[in-house]
């Protein structure tokens, strides 16, 4: 009965929080980013006459030894082969140690606004790729790394 209680309140939390005009991918990064494990995510873009919101999605828990983390961001139009790099450096905890995510138990979600109202150039294939550009080789405590695509609201 609990089992049935519980996939229900999945079922309905994620029904409630999906919305349309809205993608999110995710990869699984295991607890262990390594330095040299680029991470792509795939767009196919529709309907570029309207403009996104791309946002980063990082779920860590407590074995992350620091309180930011920095992205190398790949951002390649597949139809001309155009490719954009930039560094970033997002706050992942307070300077008390505290994680500004959200989330029950040890695991927090934090989302980074990367692009805000991008106009994409042309309807098709994008490609997003990050690589951590910490100081570990294998980076621990991240669990999933993800994009999430939105339409701009006016």
């Amino acid at each position: 009965m609990h089992k049935i209680l519980g996939l229900f309140s999945l079922i309905f939390f994620l029904g409630c929080n999906s919305s349309q005009g809205e993608d999110i991918i995710m990869n699984s990064v295991d607890n262990k980013w390594n330095k040299k494990s680029e991470q792509k995510f795939n767009l196919e873009i529709s309907d570029p006459q309207n403009p996104k919101n791309i946002i980063f999605v990082v779920r860590n828990n407590n074995d992350y030894p620091y309180s930011n983390i920095r992205l190398i961001v790949n951002f390649t139009d597949l139809q001309n082969k155009k490719k954009e790099t930039d560094t970033l450096n997002y706050i992942l905890a307070k300077p008390n140690g505290e994680w500004l995510g959200t989330g029950f138990g040890d695991t927090k979600e934090t989302l980074f606004q990367y692009k805000l109202k991008y106009r994409f150039p042309a309807k098709g294939k994008y490609e997003i790729g990050l690589i951590q550009a910490m100081r570990n080789d294998n980076l621990p405590g991240i669990e999933d790394i993800g994009v999430k695509i939105e339409t701009a609201k006016p």
